[in-house]
């Protein structure tokens, strides 16, 4: 759980606030990231942060567990339901990742926001600060950040975390996932027909 002011959403350069539930939202989110992929990227990582006990930092997890499986050959998947990173396991687990050449970070978060950005996802081309929102202090991850903007970022909102509904973040998780594997499709080349998702 992170948090995202105007003045580094600003600073980041960031194009476009994605409507969650826009139904071209997978497309927007496909095509800002592949104006962000390195030319010669061989793989791509996706880091989904976040904990499988409190509902609204579960988007990280959620998207891993979509992904999982997916096009193996050029995805690699760390932070799924099942196995979680969180601020408890998240230092550890990335000091065990090996990155070889011409790989391509992706992580995932939900992050507290604005009033105009809340419900939406948000691309960013830099790394992201897992935990900031709740006060742990951990390593930046990833060349890139797709984050999803939860609550918004008010001291009495953040203990809403526990309740924030499910739905929302699992729709997000979708849209989020969708314009993962559209991006791969695409830079790698895949079959139109391939199927966007294992589990949907």
């Amino acid at each position: 759980m992170s948090t995202l002011s105007y003045e580094t959403r600003k600073a980041s350069g960031v194009e476009r606030i994605i409507p969650y539930n826009h139904k071209l939202a997978p497309f927007f989110i496909r095509d800002r990231l592949f104006s962000l992929i390195p030319e010669g990227t061989e793989h791509i990582y996706v880091v989904g942060i976040g904990s499988n006990k409190i509902n609204g930092d579960s988007l990280g997890p959620f998207v891993g567990t979509l992904l999982e499986g997916l096009y193996t050959n050029h995805i690699t998947v760390s932070g799924t339901l099942k196995y979680p990173l969180d601020a408890a396991t998240l230092k550890s687990e990335l000091a065990q990742i090996s990155l070889p050449d011409k790989s391509f970070v992706v992580a995932i978060d939900s992050v507290l926001g604005t009033e105009q950005t809340l419900n939406s996802i948000m691309v960013r081309d830099e790394a992201l600060r897992p935990g900031a929102g709740l006060g742990n202090n951990l390593p930046l991850v990833g060349d890139c950040s797709v984050m999803g903007v939860v609550l918004k970022n008010v001291p009495t909102e953040t203990r809403s975390l526990f309740l924030t509904d499910l739905h929302l973040i699992y729709t997000m998780a979708t849209t989020i996932a969708k314009g993962i594997s559209l991006t791969v499709r695409q830079y790698f080349n895949y079959p139109s027909n391939q199927p966007l998702l294992l589990l949907s």
